[in-house]
């Protein structure tokens, strides 16, 4: 396993976040391509895209090579495995959390059963919790007038 301090996970899941590193990502699941390859279904300029492609280098996520004018890009796998493996310590924990609402509100239901008729399709308002009040109505009324343009 690769260890990884807080700076190199922060690169990592920052090169995560943005949906046109993510695609990059997806598409060198099949192998080396080249940048232009790469870019070519992007709507951005090639400037543009390679400031996304540098993002994922630093983060650690793909290699380039250089073989005469072609760059090309190959995904490296092992800091996406130690991110995963980070986030599977917490995994855990949220699995517990989820047992324990699942838990809450199956009991929940068990003590006040929602009974639902089947002439209709909302449930009534005895539904679940006795202590459950409706949201407040919206305070700030009736839109008004729009310019006509």
């Amino acid at each position: 396993m690769v260890n990884l301090n807080d700076e190199t996970l922060d690169g990592i899941f920052s090169a995560l976040a943005d949906g046109t590193r993510r695609r990059i990502l997806a598409d060198l699941e099949r192998g080396t391509a080249s940048v232009s390859e790469l870019a070519r279904p992007h709507a951005m300029s090639l400037p543009a895209f390679l400031k996304h492609v540098r993002v994922l280098e630093d983060a650690g996520l793909i290699a380039r090579a250089k073989d005469g004018r072609v760059v090309s890009c190959t995904l490296s796998p092992a800091p996406m495995r130690a991110a995963s493996n980070w986030l599977a310590r917490y995994e855990k924990f949220w699995n517990g959390q989820l047992d324990a609402l699942a838990r809450y509100l199956y009991h929940d239901d068990e003590v006040h059963p929602c009974k639902i008729d089947p002439s209709t399709t909302t449930p009534p308002s005895n539904c679940g919790s006795p202590d459950t009040t409706p949201p407040p109505p919206n305070a700030s009324g009736k839109p008004g007038r729009t310019r006509k343009r």
